[in-house]
């Protein structure tokens, strides 16, 4: 008789993955991208879309439950790309004469085109992130090009903002869970990972130090991590908020290689990465911009209550933020000088100047 049980070979089980949210901030800034185009590497938005969109379906054939979310940094404001916002249309009445119902949610053929070759959900993405896009430049006017900084921050919080919507959306449907976790006094898992990346050509504008940065802290509180991918430009906050919340950031020396740099750097979640050599960054510009003048410094002056930050000392040296009285200390005064000590002379014998031996006689000279 056999005593072997084979029956756990021919088990199966079943686990549920992880959804994971990537969400795409792309900054539009129509003079950097000009000047990206017209460089000694060129790269057109276009084009740099036609990549993204590439990378975004790699994202989402990793695993059905992903989900992608596409935002623009515009000069003015962060507009979103996918899901677009439909404005809701009145109710009427869709059926034809021949009793069919039009459906009112689903694009028209003409806005959509089908392809055989083409998997649905890739192709919506497409229409929606073009279509949302092409109607962003075609409302730019020159007015708003008068506004050169980009709306980074606001990005950062339409980001943050739909990946904690997502995710309680998905806990409230994992309630046993969670009661179950409470019970055991364990911490419950996370229903979803999110990420950011974002994909900048303009430069870091000081203006927008102070709201990046808390966009940055909320994300490193709810454990998202900030990628980025610099095709131009100094992004000096960038490296700042993938260093605060456990992202990578990628300086593409060559920007015509953008496909390259997002399938084989950027591709893995924060989940996969920790079996993976992610690439890093050598250096990390920790520079801040004051408070006051909003000017990049290396050294100033710092609130010891808010932690704000100023080039120059405030005016009855009163912080401008909460209003503590700076203590300067003794900042401005001489600094204490230690004299040196002073080297013991040789003493000399005779007026020759040879050292004292210690000795009765003096040396021979032969």
């Amino acid at each position: 008789m056999d005593a072997v049980d084979y029956s756990e070979h021919y088990e199966v089980t079943t686990a549920d993955e992880t959804p994971s949210l990537l969400s795409v901030i792309i900054d539009t800034n129509p003079r950097a991208w000009a000047v990206l185009d017209d460089g000694s590497l060129p790269l057109s938005l276009t084009a740099a879309v036609a990549n993204l969109l590439l990378f975004i379906n790699a994202h989402l054939a990793f695993s059905g439950a992903n989900q992608v979310a596409v935002i623009a940094a515009h000069v003015n404001r962060a507009v979103w790309l996918y899901p677009s916002s439909h404005s809701p249309k009145p109710i009427q009445d869709n059926t034809s004469a021949d009793g069919d119902v039009a459906m009112a949610d689903a694009p028209a053929a003409a806005t959509t085109p089908s392809s055989a070759n083409k998997y649905p959900q890739f192709a919506q993405i497409e229409a929606t992130v073009l279509g949302s896009l092409k109607k962003l430049m075609a409302e730019t006017t020159e007015r708003d090009l008068d506004s050169t900084t980009t709306q980074l921050s606001g990005a950062l919080t339409l980001a943050l903002c739909h990946t904690n919507k997502a995710s309680r959306a998905l806990g409230a449907s994992d309630t046993a869970i969670h009661e179950a976790a409470q019970t055991s006094g364990t911490t419950p898992p996370s229903p979803m990972k999110g990420r950011i990346l974002v994909l900048s050509v303009s430069d870091s504008e000081s203006s927008q130090y102070i709201p990046t940065m808390n966009a940055v802290f909320a994300a490193a509180h709810g454990r998202v991590a900030i990628d980025a991918l610099a095709l131009a430009g100094d992004a000096t906050f960038l490296q700042q908020a993938c260093f605060n919340t456990g992202g990578v950031f990628l300086r593409a020396a060559n920007p015509q290689g953008l496909l390259a740099y997002l399938m084989f750097g950027l591709v893995a979640d924060t989940e996969a990465r920790e079996a993976l050599v992610a690439p890093t960054h050598d250096t990390v510009d920790f520079r801040a911009a004051c408070f006051c003048h909003g000017n990049v410094v290396d050294t100033g002056f710092v609130c010891s209550i808010c932690l704000s930050i100023f080039c120059e000392l405030p005016d009855n040296a009163e912080c401008f933020t909460c209003g503590t009285k700076l203590a300067l200390g003794s900042y401005g005064a001489k600094p204490a000088v230690i004299p040196r000590k002073k080297k013991k002379k040789k003493k000399i014998i005779n007026g020759s100047g040879r050292e004292e031996t210690m000795s009765a006689t003096g040396t021979p000279l032969r």
